[in-house]
C-alpha cells in the first residue's frame, strides 16, 4: 500500500469512528427521552385513573341521590 491509500484508509476510518460516536451520542439521548416519556406516562395513566375513579364515585352518589328522592 503506498502512502495516499494509507492515508484515504485512515481518513475513512476517522470518519466511521465520527459517525460511530455521533451514532452512541444520539441512541444515548433516545434513550433518555424514551425513559422520560414512559415516566411521563405513567404518571399520566395514574392521574386517568384517579380522575375515572373521582367521576365514578360522583356517579354513584348523582344516582343514590336521584333514588333516594
Amino acid at each position: 500500500m503506498d502512502t495516499l491509500d494509507t492515508r484515504t484508509l485512515e481518513e475513512k476510518i476517522d470518519r466511521l469512528i465520527r459517525i460511530c460516536e455521533r451514532l452512541e451520542d444520539e441512541n444515548r439521548a433516545l434513550r433518555d427521552q424514551q425513559n422520560s416519556l414512559i415516566a411521563e406516562r405513567a404518571t399520566l395513566v395514574e392521574k386517568s385513573e384517579l380522575a375515572r375513579s373521582r367521576v365514578e364515585a360522583m356517579i354513584t352518589r348523582l344516582r343514590g341521590m336521584e333514588t333516594g328522592t
